[in-house]
């Protein structure tokens, strides 16, 4: 089969910098939970357990859950509460009353432990053009004209969330191109923009979204459109593989500047991954991405998880530090998903736009716990409702 095994992300896709790099190996420090060998444990536990926040940062997470309230309008489990909460002034004592008032605390865990893995994300801003010029040469193509996309659980409702995609050879549909082969031979897409540096569109395809400085000032939106179906492989991990780097030394960084070091193994690099991404462009704005749930990103406050263990639109109590050491402790909105995202205790925090956000993202590889915060008296989804 030539499904895409990604599960790329309806905005920003694997994320986790680091492990979307590396792709396997691991943080010395955190165990990896698999969703398919462990059991997850959901355990209802008090408020005066949770670990202590500041009042901005419980208004800050809090807001930012609230935006994505517009898309849960007519869910069953959320569209109460939201409403409740789009009528609540924005302050400290209002806010933490209606938590502790609306909503129950679950502390997250498997049979392996409560300590997971919290990793960054962010929106790169690369220099391009709407034209190929003597130095912007690199191709961001829209999804191809012969990309085919059959939903498998139209037919094989086992299959949710599978879809085959390829192209016709014939009356046959085989898979589609790879990526050496995209950029070898080009793709029968629109070409929207173009780049002036291969490991831009490779970076800008690891993340999924990202914008383009345009001459003039003008900053172009592009977001995650499709994908050509082909599995993910990690660029770090094959540098590892080749001995040119350390798996603890992988990061945006230092995988940038080996390709500046051996600009003629770049192709033999990229080609490791066969995955490709096609974008499409974003009207003009200064909000952040819109991830999973089509709502704009809120950087520090809105995350990445995984829908299995904890359903998109949830408010998600977060505990872990930043990369210099620093506790962070704070209510967090769950707004988008990512093929790297897989575990219970698993969350991805988006950091922002441009290059500040992307050094912190290309650190941020941190043992941490997670709190589901659920509509008081509303069972528990099953793991296959969420």
């Amino acid at each position: 089969m030539f499904w895409n095994r990604l599960s790329l992300r309806h905005g920003l896709i694997a994320a986790g910098t680091v492990v979307a790099l590396l792709a396997g190996c691991t943080h010395p420090s955190v165990k990896p939970v698999s969703p398919s060998t462990t059991t997850t444990t959901d355990t209802p536990v008090t408020w005066n357990t949770l670990p202590p926040t500041s009042d901005t940062e419980v208004v800050a997470g809090f807001k930012a859950w609230r935006a994505g309230c517009v898309k849960l309008q007519n869910d069953a489990v959320w569209a109460k509460p939201c409403q409740a909460a789009a009528k609540l002034p924005l302050s400290p004592a209002a806010v933490r009353d209606f938590m502790q008032s609306q909503l129950d605390i679950y502390a997250l865990g498997t049979d392996e432990g409560r300590e997971g893995l919290i990793t960054g994300y962010y929106e790169p801003v690369y220099v391009g053009s709407l034209t190929r010029t003597a130095k912007a040469t690199v191709p961001v193509y829209a999804v191809p004209d012969d990309l085919i996309v059959v939903a498998l659980d139209e037919v094989y409702p086992e299959l949710k969330g599978k879809r085959l995609r390829g192209r016709l050879k014939g009356r046959t549909l085989v898979p589609y191109d790879a990526a050496s082969t995209i950029a070898s031979n080009g793709s029968k897409a629109p070409v929207i923009a173009w780049l002036t540096n291969p490991m831009d569109l490779q970076f800008l395809q690891i993340q999924g979204s990202g914008r383009v400085q345009l001459p003039g000032g003008r900053q172009l939106r592009l977001a995650y459109a499709d994908q050509n179906g082909r599995p993910y492989r990690a660029i770090g991990k094959w540098l590892v593989e080749q001995g040119e780097l350390k798996s603890a030394d992988v990061s945006m960084q230092s995988i940038r500047a080996w390709a500046t070091a051996h600009p003629a193994r770049i192709a033999d690099m990229l080609a490791s991954n066969p995955s490709y991404v096609f974008f499409e462009r974003k009207p003009d704005s200064n909000d952040g991405p819109s991830g999973s749930l089509n709502v704009p990103l809120t950087a520090g406050y809105s995350v990445a998880v995984d829908r299995r263990a904890i359903p998109l639109g949830s408010l998600v109590w977060m505990s872990t530090t930043t990369p210099d050491g620093l506790n962070l402790s704070r209510p967090v909105a769950a707004q988008d998903t990512g093929g790297a995202i897989a575990g219970t205790v698993r969350a991805d925090l988006f950091l922002g736009t441009g290059d500040s956000a992307g050094e912190l993202a290309g650190r941020m590889k941190q043992a941490g716990r997670l709190w589901l915060l659920w509509p008081r008296g509303v069972a528990l989804p099953s793991a296959s409702a969420k």
